[in-house]
């Protein structure tokens, strides 16, 4: 009958086998493998890039892409770049961030709060469900 024996669960007491063609159901098993991997869900990263002096204007516009992204269920990564010597402004740095993060309670949660990474201060913000 030029059909082959396939082992289905191995783990199973006894193992249980099926009488199939085998490539027929390779090809079947990998067609449920890339449907699960089109189904699953892709997470998307967003960047809004800030500095220690950002103005409130800069600021507020970039406030509302964070808020576009996150509606669009995106991740937000905020970061504040510091160059030069204003890495000694560290502190409005973390303040503006914060306040980033206040403004933005309603439409997500802070997944990782604000740390000094060399010369880039890094928060992200993950969208409520």
């Amino acid at each position: 009958m030029e059909l082959d024996l396939v082992e289905i669960s191995p783990t199973a007491n006894p193992p249980v086998c099926k009488i199939t063609d085998y490539k027929k159901f390779l090809y079947e098993q990998k067609k449920k493998q890339k449907e699960i991997k089109a189904k699953s869900a892709k997470i998307v990263v967003k960047e809004i890039r800030l500095g220690p002096n950002t103005d409130e204007h800069d600021f507020n516009f970039k406030l509302k892409h964070a808020m576009k992204f996150l509606e669009e269920g995106a991740k937000v990564k905020v970061e504040v770049f510091f160059r030069g010597r204003s890495i000694v402004y560290k502190d409005q740095g973390e303040i503006k961030l914060l306040q980033f993060a206040s403004l933005l309670e309603e439409h997500g949660k802070v997944e990782k709060m604000p740390l000094l990474e060399g010369k880039r201060m890094i928060m992200i913000i993950a969208p409520k469900k």
